[in-house]
């Protein structure tokens, strides 16, 4: 699964490696948890890319009410055409979700080893993701949820799942809302963990409430 991440990058490195040209107000933090608001890239009708604030925890359209949105925080990719509370924002509301790097804990008979896990090089990249636009009366909601699959490479020792994540080059073929649903899942397959590293970490981020660099130490 994916439940912690970080994102502490300057809007200015945030607009040059998605080429935006606005960026809506966001909070960066070293410990982004469910039920925050989380920088996201949907695509508007004319093809243009837009960044925007999304819930973290998705919450269907046919709900009757909003209370139970971090229960879906996560997709899992092998039945994410299928699954009601997914299947239709798959179709037709991807979206890309910036980080910098990830959190997740490897279990020991003794505890757990938290590592954080990035890019070799640091840079950003962006989890594939879906999102939804709930609305009841006059409360509107929009929200996301990120999408998992099984481990490889680097995570398969640290945990049975992983995020997705889409390769820069694929970021505008994810999000086509014209594309071919088959094309779209093919892009799951998270190659890009091939650049990815990860790094253990003290425990002091298994507390959400803690933010800050201390987090990475």
């Amino acid at each position: 699964m994916c439940g912690r991440f970080q994102l502490t990058a300057s809007p200015e490195d945030i607009a040059e490696h998605f080429q935006l040209t606005r960026l809506p107000k966001y909070q960066p933090s070293y410990n982004i948890t469910p039920g925050r608001k989380i920088l996201c890239l949907v695509e508007l009708e004319d093809k243009s890319l837009k960044a925007v604030n999304l819930l973290w925890g998705l919450v269907p359209s046919w709900c009757k009410d909003s209370k139970n949105s971090q229960h879906l925080i996560n997709a899992r990719a092998e039945t994410i055409r299928e699954k009601p509370s997914f299947r239709a924002a798959f179709h037709k509301r991807r979206c890309l979700i910036v980080a910098q790097g990830f959190y997740e804990w490897q279990k020991f008979e003794s505890g757990k080893q938290a590592f954080h896990i990035h890019r070799q090089d640091n840079q950003l990249f962006a989890f594939a993701g879906v999102w939804e636009h709930w609305q009841q009366a006059e409360q509107t909601l929009y929200s996301c949820a990120i999408i998992t699959m099984q481990a490889k490479g680097v995570m398969k020792s640290i945990h049975e799942r992983m995020p997705v994540i889409i390769s820069a080059r694929h970021y505008r073929q994810w999000l086509d809302k014209t594309a071919d649903e088959n094309q779209a899942y093919n892009l799951l397959d998270s190659v890009i963990y091939q650049q990815m590293t990860a790094t253990p970490i003290s425990d002091w981020v298994n507390n959400p409430r803690h933010d800050g660099e201390g987090c990475l130490q």
